[in-house]
């Protein structure tokens, strides 16, 4: 049913918004036996049993819920339990938690995911490069190929449920007698039990293994970055298929260059007489090479400089970023006798700097500073 014809959830179900779980649950109760298409024979009967298990299973969510009454019909819910693809002659999941019915049998299962963290070296993330990583997995039997069963021998028939994999009992409740079919607890719904286990898995059909796995690094990848390794997980139950591997990059810092983005942050020192007077400069680069910065006379510290195209290459997609040059004025710590005769001549030459503020002027903005403060 489109959203845009669906009636509210809670109209569907008759009771108020503020309606708690177990008000929502004797609303269910009632209106399912009311609609089951088993005891209803009205032609709309289907459609308002499915009407009504939406709406509870909604209602019933805390999260959704939630979402519900933020957006309405326009929430995004998430897969659904699928009551518009209820079979009556049994009875659905929803209608089973409160009258018992039907359980699936097990079937393939998939593999679950793993994670690793792979640490690399600045130039590696930036340029890519081919790395092993270590992973601890389970892996189908080397002896019993994932079956369980000892080579040789094998599943017989289960004696609780006869091979149907389901276990039958009646049940009484208020609203009369029914049939409880569930998943046989012996064969776990195979309908075969495993009667010489395979000695090197115990009969489970996986076993646990040591693996290096190659893994290719892209160039550009960042730190936190990561890389899903499709059917190197854990291997699959009943033929499903293996999970996953994810690998997260840590990459470690360098001496001189800082990452941002897919620019390269560098600071180059530079001393006073080189800023005042103009100077060309070898810088390195990433690359291992040098590239020449022409500094203007006059250059104030945190000036930057941009060298294009030698930064980090993209991840997707062609071309490099940038790497920026910035001006670090280098003051030494120390200074020799003539070293220091020589900056106080310099200094007289140039004045005070605030000179050209006024005198006046300057520290009367200062004191209104204060002031305003």
């Amino acid at each position: 049913m489109p959203a845009a014809n669906k009636r509210d959830y809670y109209e569907v179900l008759g009771v108020a918004r503020t309606a708690s779980n177990e008000e929502l649950k004797q609303a269910f109760r009632k209106l399912a036996m009311k609609f089951h298409p088993d005891r209803n024979k009205e032609a709309d009967a289907a459609e308002r049993f499915k009407e009504v298990g939406e709406a509870y299973e909604i209602l019933s969510d805390a999260q959704k819920r939630a979402k519900y009454d933020q957006f309405g019909m326009g929430a995004d819910f998430g897969p659904s339990k699928g009551f518009d693809g209820f079979d009556f002659g049994g009875f659905g999941d929803i209608f089973d938690a409160f009258f018992g019915g039907r359980q699936r049998r097990r079937g393939p299962t998939r593999g679950g995911d793993l994670r690793a963290v792979l640490e690399l070296e600045f130039e590696d993330a930036i340029f890519g490069t081919e790395r092993e990583v270590r992973v601890s997995r389970l892996e189908h039997c080397s002896v019993c190929g994932g079956s369980g069963a000892e080579p040789g021998t094998d599943p017989t028939l289960c004696p609780q449920c006869e091979g149907s994999g389901e276990v039958r009992r009646a049940q009484r409740s208020v609203f009369g007698q029914f049939v409880n079919v569930s998943v046989c607890d012996r064969c776990e719904g195979e309908g075969e039990v495993i009667t010489n286990p395979c000695r090197n898995c115990g009969g489970v059909g996986r076993e646990q293994r040591n693996r290096r796995l190659k893994v290719k690094i892209p160039a550009g990848v960042d730190n936190s970055s990561h890389m899903r390794l499709s059917g190197e997980g854990d291997a699959g139950l009943l033929g499903g298929p293996a999970g996953n591997l994810y690998v997260e990059l840590r990459v470690k810092p360098h001496g001189a260059f800082v990452r941002e983005g897919d620019d390269l942050i560098l600071d180059l020192p530079v001393n006073f007489p080189q800023a005042s007077l103009g100077t060309v400069l070898e810088v390195p680069t990433i690359d291992g090479d040098v590239t020449v910065i022409d500094v203007p006379a006059g250059t104030q510290h945190g000036a930057a400089f941009r060298v294009r195209r030698a930064g980090v290459p993209h991840l997707r997609g062609k071309g490099r970023g940038d790497m920026v040059v910035n001006i670090s004025l280098h003051v030494p710590r120390k200074l020799t006798d003539e070293q220091r005769e020589l900056l106080l001549q310099l200094a007289d030459s140039l004045g005070d700097p605030t000179d050209d503020l006024g005198a006046d002027s300057f520290f009367s903005r200062i004191k209104g500073a204060f002031t305003a403060s």
